[in-house]
């Protein structure tokens, strides 16, 4: 059923106007065209890789390795529920940024040494395929 148009008043459409022009259900729908290089089909292999990412070993591992780090800086800085004054809040909080900074150290640590490790697992390949 089509809609009537309707003129403006100077002060601009009532509120009754723009009530049934809200309740009316017929609304236009447009079908996006995909765009060029996209895959089309559901066929999502970015995200089906980022998930065969976060399950690996590797990834597993540097998690640990960040939380065990954090842990530690906690530990170490004397992190506690002491003092509802403000100086307990700023130590709290330069506790957690000690952690962040300690997870990140490690995560790069156990980074650098994986990638020493397949540097070195690579040169050893090329050196018995030459061989």
């Amino acid at each position: 059923m089509a809609k009537k148009a309707t003129t403006k008043s100077k002060s601009g459409a009532s509120s009754r106007a723009r009530a049934q022009s809200a309740r009316s259900g017929s609304r236009a729908v447009t079908k996006r065209a995909a765009r060029p290089g996209s895959r089309a089909g559901g066929d999502d292999s970015v995200g089906d890789a980022f998930i065969k990412l976060l399950q690996s070993p590797l990834v597993a591992d540097l998690l640990a390795v960040a939380a065990t780090a954090a842990l530690a800086a906690l530990a170490e800085h004397g992190f506690s529920n002491r003092g509802a004054d403000g100086a307990g809040g700023k130590r709290a909080g330069k506790a957690v940024k000690e952690a962040g900074k300690a997870a990140a150290a490690a995560i790069g640590r156990r980074l650098s040494s994986e990638i020493s490790e397949i540097r070195a697992a690579s040169k050893s390949a090329k050196s018995a395929a030459k061989g």
